[in-house]
C-alpha cells in the first residue's frame, strides 16, 4: 500500500450530510445509532423488499437512492459487498465503510475477493473490510452498527480522534468515565485500500480534533506516516500511539548479534520516537495521554512539581518517578520563602510538597501556596487530590481547594494537573469541570506520570528541525550471497573510513614471524570462517612473544586453515557493538549496544533508523547504561566520543553504499579509545544477499 491511492478525498466520508445504510440487522442498528446521536442529514435505508426501517423509506438498489450519498454502510456479506461498492462508485457516492469479514485475513480465497474490492471501489474511498467503522461525536454520525459509549460534542467543542485497527478495543474506549472528549472514533480493520496514515491525515484537518491517538498493529505506509508526523507538528496536533507487537521481537538466534538485539518492534520503537509520536504501553495510559495533550498540548521538559496535603502522597509521587524521565527538581531558598509564610514552622517545604491540613478549607493560603509552587517555572505540576464518594459524602472542601488551584494556574499560566491516586476518585462530571478551567483531570499516578513523559517526548521532538526522511527499504539481492571472512569484511569497512587494526592472513607457519614483526606486539590470533568465534574458542588475545603465537595457530589451525593476526588494540575504554539488520518495513536498521562477549546477556542496547545525524548518535550512546565510560569512571580516561560518532556515521555510508545487498553487518566490539585516540573495529560479521547462519 506504501505510496497508493494518497490524496483520496474523506471530506464527504468522514463527515456526511447524506448516509446510505445498506443490508439487514446491521444496518438497522446503523440507522438507530445516527438518531441517537442526532444525525440532522438524510439517512436513506437500502434493503430489497423492507418498505421501511425505522420509520425511515427503504430503497430497494442504490441505482433508486434520491441523490449521491456522501457515506455508505455496506452491512451484508462479503460476497455482495464487492457488487455493492462497484454500484457506490458509479453512483459518485464520498466512500464507504465495508463492515463484513472473510477478505484477506481467511486466506487466498478471501484476499482474492480483497482485490476484487479494492478493483471495484477505484478512488471511491472504502475503509476496511472487517471493521465497525467510524464514529463522529462532532457532527452526529454513527456508522457503527453496535452500541457505544460516545456522546455527541456540544457546538464548538473539541476532541480526540482515535483511530484503531480493532473494533472490539474501540468500543471499549468509547465507554470510558474519564471525561476524555472524543470527536472521532475509526476502525481500519483489513485497510484494504486506505491505510491507517491516510485516514489519520484527514482526521489531523479536522479543525474540531485537538490530538490524535492511534492503535497500531503495522505500519500501513512508512512515508504515509512521516506525513501524518510532519502535518501534525505543523497543526500543533500532537499524536500518541499505541502500538503493539512487543512481546512479539524476532530474538532468534541469528547470524549476528544484532538480529538478536534489534527485533521488528525495537524498530518500531525507533521509528515513533523519529517521527515524534509518543509511545504508550497500556489503554488507560493512552487515554490519559490524550486527555493531557488535549488540555496542555505537548510539554516543554521533563520537570514537574507535586503538591498534597499527605506526607503519604508526596511518598508515593516520588516513589512513581524513580527510574522515570521525569523528575522533581529542588525548590530554590527564593521560591520556599512565600511558601513557608503560608505554611508555618511546622511544615517541610520541599518538591513533592506535603502542604499539611493546616491551610485546609482556607482558600487564600490555599491560591498562596499554590502560587509560590506554580511560579517555580516546572515544566508540569501536579495537585494530588481524590474526591469524596458522592454517595455518603462531601466535596465542598475540595471545591475550594480546585477553585484556589485554577486561579494559581491563571496567574501563572503553569501548565498543570489534578491527579487521582484511584480512577474511581475523579469522576466523569468532575473531569469534564476541570478541563472547563483547562485543568488536566488524570486518573492515576502511574498513568500520569507516563503521560506527562508521552507529552514531553512531543514537545521536545517538536523543539528540534523535522526529521530526514527513513531511508527507502530495497529487497536485498539474492543472487549475489556472499559472507566474507573478517579480514575481506574488515578491508571493506576500512574504505569508508572505518579504523582497522594492522593484519595479514597467515596460510602457513613459515609466514608468522614475518607477520608478527611487520605487526608488533602484543598481537591477537583469530580462525578466519567462524562467525561468533568467543563461543567455539577462536580467538586468542593479548599475544606477546612468537612462542604464544606459533602455540596458538597450532591450536586454532584444529577450528581453520586460515589463521588471522592482528594488532592488539590497547588502551580501550568502552566496547560498543554497531550492527545493521535489515526490516521488511524500514530496510537497515542500526543498533548501537554495549558491547562484547556479554552483549545478549545485558540487553544495552539501542536502536536507529538511518540515516540519523550526530546528535541522535550521541543521543543513543547517551542512553546506554555504559555511556558511563565515555565521561570517565572513577578516575580512568574518557573515552574518544567524537571517533566513535564519526566511525558510527562511516557505517551509515557504508549501507547507503550496499543498501541493495547488504543483509546484516556486526562490529563488535568497536573499541573507543581514550579521548584522541579514535574507536577501532576490533571484529567484523557482514552477511551480503540472503546468505546462511551458519
Amino acid at each position: 500500500m506504501e505510496g497508493e491511492g494518497r490524496g483520496r478525498n474523506f471530506d464527504r466520508l468522514l463527515r456526511p450530510k447524506s448516509i446510505a445504510v445498506i443490508g439487514g440487522r446491521q444496518a438497522k442498528a446503523v440507522v438507530e445509532q445516527c438518531i441517537a446521536l442526532g444525525f440532522a442529514g438524510e439517512i436513506w435505508p437500502v434493503h430489497p423488499s423492507k418498505q421501511e426501517i425505522c420509520g425511515l423509506k427503504a430503497y430497494k438498489t442504490i441505482e433508486a437512492l434520491p441523490s449521491s450519498p456522501d457515506a455508505a454502510f455496506i452491512g451484508i456479506n462479503r460476497q455482495h459487498t464487492v457488487a455493492i461498492v462497484e454500484a457506490l462508485r458509479r453512483r459518485n457516492a464520498g466512500g464507504a465503510i465495508c463492515y463484513a469479514s472473510g477478505f484477506s485475513e481467511t486466506g487466498s480465497t478471501g484476499a482474492d475477493l480483497q482485490c476484487a474490492l479494492v478493483t471495484a471501489a477505484g478512488h471511491m474511498p472504502i475503509i476496511g473490510p472487517n471493521c465497525y467503522g467510524l464514529l463522529n461525536y462532532a457532527d452526529g454520525v454513527a456508522l457503527w452498527p453496535d452500541q457505544h459509549g460516545g456522546g455527541r460534542l456540544a457546538a464548538g467543542q473539541k476532541g480526540v480522534a482515535i483511530l484503531t485497527q480493532s473494533s472490539n478495543i474501540a468500543i471499549n474506549m468509547t465507554m470510558q468515565k474519564r471525561g476524555l472528549p472524543v470527536s472521532y472514533v475509526l476502525t481500519a480493520g483489513n485497510q484494504a485500500q486506505t491505510g491507517l496514515s491516510e485516514i489519520a491525515l484527514s482526521l489531523l484537518e479536522d479543525e474540531r480534533v485537538s490530538a490524535l491517538g492511534l492503535h497500531i498493529e503495522g505500519f500501513d505506509s512508512i512515508s504515509g506516516f512521516e506525513a501524518v508526523a510532519k502535518r501534525a507538528r505543523a497543526l500543533k496536533k500532537p499524536v500518541v500511539a499505541m502500538k503493539i507487537g512487543r512481546s512479539l521481537q524476532a530474538r532468534h538466534a541469528s547470524f549476528t548479534h544484532t538480529a538478536s538485539l534489534a527485533g521488528s518492534d525495537a524498530a518500531a520503537e525507533a521509528f515513533l520516537k523519529r517521527l515524534g509520536i509518543a509511545r504508550v504501553k497500556t489503554i488507560p495510559t493512552f487515554l490519559e495521554t490524550l486527555k493531557l495533550l488535549h488540555v496542555t498540548g505537548p510539554l516543554g521538559g521533563f520537570s514537574i512539581s507535586s503538591m498534597s496535603c499527605s506526607g503519604g502522597e508526596a511518598s508515593l509521587m516520588a516513589d512513581a518517578c524513580f527510574g522515570r524521565k521525569v523528575f522533581f527538581p529542588p525548590l530554590p531558598a527564593a521560591q520556599k520563602r512565600p511558601i513557608e509564610a503560608q505554611l508555618g514552622a511546622l511544615v517541610t517545604v520541599d518538591n513533592p510538597l506535603d502542604y499539611h491540613t493546616y491551610i485546609w478549607g482556607n482558600r487564600d493560603r490555599l491560591e498562596t501556596t499554590f502560587t509560590g509552587m506554580l511560579n517555580a517555572g516546572f515544566d508540569f505540576n501536579c495537585l494530588v487530590l481524590d474526591f469524596p464518594r458522592p454517595d455518603r459524602c462531601s466535596a465542598q472542601d475540595w471545591w475550594i481547594t480546585v477553585d484556589a488551584f485554577e486561579t494559581a494556574c491563571r496567574k501563572t499560566g503553569a501548565k498543570s494537573a489534578i491527579v487521582s491516586t484511584l480512577p474511581e476518585n475523579l469522576s466523569e462530571d468532575q473531569a469534564s469541570d476541570l478541563i472547563a478551567r483547562n485543568i488536566a483531570p488524570m486518573c492515576g499516578i502511574d498513568e500520569t506520570l507516563e503521560a506527562i513523559e508521552a507529552a514531553a517526548t512531543i514537545g521536545q521532538a517538536w523543539a528540534k528541525p523535522s526529521p530526514a526522511a527513513v531511508m527507502a527499504s530495497s529487497r536485498v539481492n539474492c543472487s549475489n550471497n556472499h559472507v566474507p571472512d573478517e579480514a575481506e569484511a574488515k578491508i571493506l569497512l576500512s574504505r569508508c573510513g572505518i579504523k582497522i587494526p594492522t593484519g595479514q592472513k597467515l596460510r602457513g607457519t613459515d609466514e608468522i614471524a614475518a607477520a608478527v614483526e611487520k605487526i608488533g606486539f602484543p598481537v591477537v590470533l583469530k580462525a578466519l570462517g567462524i562467525a561468533h568465534k568467543s563461543e567455539h574458542n577462536a580467538v586468542r588475545l593479548n599475544l606477546g612473544d612468537i612462542k604464544a603465537v606459533r602455540k596458538a595457530t597450532a591450536e586454532l589451525k584444529e577450528l581453520s586453515e586460515e589463521i588471522y593476526v592482528e594488532a592488539m588494540i590497547e588502551h580501550g575504554v568502552v566496547e560498543l557493538l554497531v550492527g545493521l539488520v535489515r526490516d521488511d518495513q524500514f530496510g537497515l536498521v542500526m543498533t548501537i549496544a554495549t558491547g562484547g562477549t556479554m552483549v545478549e546477556v545485558l540487553q544495552d542496547s539501542q536502536t536507529m533508523l538511518l540515516p540519523s545525524n550526530d546528535e541522535e548518535i550521541e543521543q543513543a550512546l547517551r542512553a546506554l547504561k555504559g555511556s558511563v565510560f565515555f565521561d570517565g569512571f572513577r578516575g580512568s580516561d574518557k573515552a574518544d566520543l567524537p571517533a566513535a560518532i564519526a566511525t558510527i556515521k562511516a557505517v551509515q555510508e557504508f549501507a547507503a553504499l550496499n543498501a541493495g545487498q547488504l543483509s546484516e553487518l556486526d562490529i563488535n566490539p568497536l573499541i573507543v579509545c581514550a579521548h584522541g585516540c579514535g574507536a577501532v573495529a576490533a571484529d567484523a560479521l557482514i552477511k551480503f544477499g540472503s546468505g546462511n547462519n551458519e
